[in-house]
């Protein structure tokens, strides 16, 4: 799709952009301002929520992991509030069960990150059964594991031993892993 040619977006453009990382979450706006979306932004969960609350939007993009709580709160919030809305969770940790949770509660679907605008215009505008094209430049399965891991070792607070443990690895392999550069 061309950042040039807008799509069919129907009567309500509104599109809501929750996430903490605030440099990507203004990327991410301006890209889809340019796409015709009217974007509002929010960097937590309870910013989001006042949002829903006075105008529910159409659209919504929203990042699964919050510095004040978990993106899924969100997207019930808006279910509840806006029906028709279309919503998308975003992660960096992509896993299976929090997929189906996203799917069950209303979310229209659910990219890992990095997730660029095509891929969430594609998506937020997808056809109801219809699966949207798979992305241009999906992760790797390499890279999928080195998030994985970075994450169980931040969520032990950098505890080597704890994160060996939690992942049934041996400690000095986990070493090597966390000692090399991220796979791309």
């Amino acid at each position: 799709m061309e950042e040039d040619k807008k799509p069919a977006l129907g009567p309500d453009p509104s599109l809501l952009l929750v996430d903490d990382d605030e440099m990507f979450v203004t990327r991410l706006a301006r890209a889809m301002e340019r796409r015709g979306f009217e974007t509002r932004t929010a960097l937590s969960i309870s910013d989001a929520m006042k949002m829903i609350e006075q105008s529910p939007p159409a659209y919504a993009v929203i990042d699964l992991r919050l510095e004040d709580g978990n993106g899924l709160d969100v997207v019930e919030s808006l279910r509840e509030a806006r029906e028709d809305a279309r919503i998308i969770v975003l992660t960096g940790y992509g896993a299976i069960a929090t997929a189906v949770a996203a799917v069950k509660i209303g979310a229209t679907d659910y990219l890992s990150k990095p997730a660029d605008a095509n891929d969430i215009t594609s998506a937020l505008l997808a056809d109801g059964e219809l699966l949207p094209p798979p992305p241009e430049n999906p992760m790797s399965a390499d890279r999928v594991r080195w998030e994985h891991i970075q994450r169980v070792y931040e969520q032990c607070e950098r505890n080597v031993s704890e994160t060996a443990r939690r992942l049934h690895m041996h400690r000095r392999t986990l070493q090597r892993i966390l000692a090399k550069r991220g796979p791309r």
